[in-house]
């Protein structure tokens, strides 16, 4: 039996996707307010429950062997992006967990102190290293999927916003290729207790972006390309009214303001432990995008 927090996201989804088209048992933990409909048709064992709450958590890994952490926060890092992982990696423990598969974020190692989801992130990965689980941790440039409402907005008016410096690299995975290297994790002895970078195949950069989109849907781009103290002004003044979210903005501007991607010797190394070809950013749009 697997358990997968985040089960409704980009990534969770599709891991119980898999897991079910292979019969596998899993139990999908979910919010009450959240669209499990799709999982509960395929056969995936439906937990509703709220990671901020300990005793959730305990009954939701009660006869498990596999966890896989696929849940993100908005707003609220401290409790979901840490101490829910804390939680989870505890009662792991305490019920034998075979292997815990943690997905972090390509860059939780380099110190950035204003943004609150890369610290979590990092001390989870620091936890999870020392708690004795078999573990793997993935830590993603940037998800494909996240991309596809940006382009369906570029379909319909030929604009795309890039806030900051647009030559700044990303190297995006496809959310498929994702979600099997997750799945994939637990059985594949060189993603054994491993940090594993996870990118696409290309090194863009940020202005390559609605370059792709304009050879998908036929168009010229309008680029719009404020500078990043425009979010530096929008978290002075929600530091007024909203503190919490003007924390989360810290995430947000720290993955606007810096580069991440994965060198070719990485991406290398992962098609080779996990014996794929990872597919291009404009593979995965032209798929989603029925184009």
């Amino acid at each position: 039996m697997f358990l997968v927090t985040g089960a409704t996201g980009g990534i969770g989804r599709r891991v119980v996707r898999l897991l079910r088209e292979q019969e596998t048992p899993v139990r999908a933990f979910v919010r009450l307010t959240s669209r499990y409909s799709e999982l509960e048709h395929r056969g995936a064992e439906i937990f509703i429950g709220d990671l901020r709450r300990e005793k959730d958590i305990q009954k939701a890994c009660q006869g498990v062997q596999y966890i896989i952490s696929a849940h993100g926060s908005d707003t609220d890092a401290l409790a979901l992006d840490y101490r829910a992982n804390i939680e989870l990696i505890d009662h792991a423990k305490a019920v034998g967990v075979e292997h815990f598969v943690f997905i972090s974020v390509l860059g939780a190692d380099r110190g950035y102190e204003d943004a609150p989801v890369f610290k979590a992130k990092r001390a989870v990965e620091q936890y999870l290293q020392a708690s004795g689980l078999n573990y793997t941790v993935l830590r993603p440039a940037g998800l494909a999927s996240n991309l596809l409402p940006l382009a369906e907005r570029f379909r319909q008016t030929g604009i795309y916003l890039i806030i900051g410096d647009p030559q700044n690299r990303t190297s995006i995975v496809s959310t498929d290729d994702l979600a099997r290297m997750t799945l994939d994790s637990v059985t594949v002895e060189g993603a054994r207790n491993q940090i594993l970078p996870v990118g696409g195949p290309e090194i863009l950069q940020r202005v390559d972006i609605p370059g792709i989109l304009g050879r998908i849907f036929k168009r010229e781009p309008i680029i719009i390309n404020p500078p990043i103290f425009v979010v530096d002004g929008l978290r002075t003044v929600l530091s007024l009214f909203n503190p919490q979210a003007q924390k989360a903005l810290g995430t947000f501007r720290t993955l606007l303001n810096n580069e991440f991607f994965c060198t070719p010797e990485e991406i290398a190394h992962l098609e080779s432990i996990f014996n794929l070809k990872l597919e291009t950013l404009e593979s995965f749009l032209r798929r989603y995008l029925a184009i």
